[in-house]
């Protein structure tokens, strides 16, 4: 058994299931101008069930199951490096537009890295960077993909200051701006342990959802991590083990 799949059962992060394995892709193909609606389950690489399912467990067990206080803006980060949370957020919001009839928006928190709007091929237009230094109504920086019920917020510019722009309570005027157009907020986040950005964004969401790299995260790093969030009050709601080999054979591995 890896040491990983150690740590996150020792750190009992609450979501009460084996972590899934989302198996890491390259992002998008190269295209053109593409300004208009973007189909994501014609972007995203084709899943094999197994991914499927353990990605809809994660999804179904956060959103779906009904709760006295069911989270409907969650951040997904990962630890130290950039273990594949812009692919879990496109993935985890295609699945959950495809199961409610509300309206999901997948919001890009990653300014030093913005891959959001590679891994759905849309052109990178004006964003939250926007959103939080001119007005306007949110909706105008967000872009329809495709279920019709999924729209993306992409980072828009580049910037030096992500971090004072996440702390500012512009951006949790804009948070709560979202939270009224749409039913559903999934965001991005840069690593936690090397940015405060995910911190600053855990804070205004409803909480955090960890993705880790097996073979990469390191179990000190990530207790640290999981601590620092659980002090700020900002709850884990989870982990995600990405890339996970299974030394036994899958079958038997379920069954422990």
């Amino acid at each position: 058994m890896s040491k990983n799949y150690e740590l996150l059962q020792q750190a009992d992060f609450g979501l009460g299931l084996a972590p899934p394995t989302i198996a890491e892709t390259s992002a998008a193909k190269e295209t053109g101008d593409l300004r208009g609606r973007v189909d994501v389950a014609e972007i995203l690489p084709g899943l094999e069930p197994g991914v499927r399912e353990e990605a809809f467990k994660l999804v179904q067990r956060l959103f779906l199951i009904p709760q006295e206080t069911s989270p409907r803006a969650v951040v997904f980060a990962g630890i130290d490096l950039d273990t594949g949370s812009y692919w879990l957020c496109s993935l985890a919001a295609r699945l959950l537009a495809e199961s409610i009839p509300g309206s999901v928006c997948l919001v890009e928190g990653n300014f030093r890295s913005p891959s959001l709007s590679d891994s759905v091929q849309c052109h990178r237009d004006a964003g939250l960077v926007e959103s939080l230094r001119v007005d306007g109504p949110i909706r105008e920086f967000t872009r329809r993909l495709g279920p019709d019920n999924l729209w993306l917020l992409p980072a828009g510019s580049a910037t030096q200051d992500s971090t004072v722009l996440l702390n500012s309570e512009r951006m949790r005027e804009r948070v709560g701006e979202l939270r009224k157009e749409f039913d559903y907020l999934i965001v991005n986040a840069p690593p936690l342990a090397a940015f405060a950005d995910g911190m600053a964004l855990g804070r205004i969401a409803d909480g955090v959802v960890l993705v880790l790299e097996e073979s990469s995260t390191r179990r000190e790093v990530a207790f640290r991590v999981t601590e620092n969030l659980r002090a700020a009050n900002v709850p884990v709601f989870g982990a995600v083990l990405n890339n996970r080999t299974f030394p036994i054979p899958a079958a038997v591995y379920k069954r422990l």
